[in-house]
């Protein structure tokens, strides 16, 4: 008879939640492992939080996994990617506190633990607007470079002036379960959307980012005041977010084989065939 490992309350509420970011070390020991270093460096997350030390152990992916990814139910319900990582990572921590931008270096990692780190694109050159296949080379993306000492380690909370109202905001950066609340969000305003063609993603994001004004807390306040907040505070907020969020740069040099045009700066696009190569 196969032996079942006990599962706790904690465990059991864990899973049915979508909080339980991984299997035990132990369950597949065949599998090799790669430790992946986080562009946040473990630099936001709480003291005594298991990633603190900016690095992740994230095992390669078997055909196991590639069930999760063909899941139709899963694919359906727009978790497919994070059930694949919850899958694939080994350190046990609640999958709701990571940050996107973590988040985001783990697919990367994913993908080469995967499919190996030659990812086939194609790309409209922004001189012509003629399209050219490439070949991305994953592993040569790095994480941007940023100056940690404007932060207080442990935190994730920092503030930023805003040039025309000079209010004070507190930020932070977003993580899984933030996401997900700008997702529901704006679910739940896909049909005023629809009615009036306005798309309210920027300022959902924003007032997720947005911890307090000049201290105040509250976050209808938040809300209207993001609503309400001048261009040239919004763009200015969306620069300084830009420049200071710890995250894999994705870009790479293109030339283009048709006009001879030369780009550095060309985000690699990732569609279906990152995680379903042929598709």
């Amino acid at each position: 008879m196969t032996k079942v490992s006990q599962v706790s309350d904690d465990q059991l509420k864990a899973m049915v939640t979508g909080n339980y970011s991984s299997v035990a070390k132990d369950s597949t020991p065949d599998t090799p492992t790669e430790v992946i270093d986080l562009p946040s460096q473990g630099y936001f997350y709480p003291e005594g939080h298991p990633l603190t030390s900016g690095k992740i152990e994230m095992r390669y992916m078997t055909a196991r996994e590639e069930d999760i990814l063909t899941s139709q139910n899963l694919i359906r319900q727009g978790v497919v990617i994070d059930k694949l990582l919850q899958a694939l990572i080994v350190d046990k921590f609640n999958y709701n506190e990571l940050l996107i931008a973590d988040k985001n270096a783990l697919m990367i990692a994913a993908r080469v633990l995967g499919y190996g780190k030659d990812y086939e694109v194609e790309v409209a050159c922004p001189a012509c607007g003629e399209k050219s296949k490439h070949v991305a080379d994953l592993t040569q993306f790095e994480s941007k470079d940023i100056d940690f000492s404007r932060f207080t380690k442990g935190q994730n909370t920092f503030t930023f002036t805003l040039p025309a109202s000079k209010k004070v905001l507190t930020l932070k950066f977003l993580t899984h379960a933030d996401e997900k609340a700008v997702e529901e969000e704006l679910k739940g305003l896909k049909k005023l959307n629809a009615l009036t063609g306005v798309d309210s993603e920027l300022t959902t994001r924003l007032k997720k980012t947005v911890v307090a004004i000049d201290g105040e807390e509250d976050r209808m306040t938040i809300s209207n005041a993001v609503k309400g907040m001048l261009a040239v505070d919004s763009l200015a907020l969306r620069k300084f977010l830009k420049e200071i969020t710890p995250e894999i740069d994705t870009t790479f040099s293109f030339v283009c084989p048709h006009c001879g045009h030369e780009n550095e700066k060309i985000q690699v696009p990732i569609d279906v065939s990152f995680f379903w190569p042929g598709v």
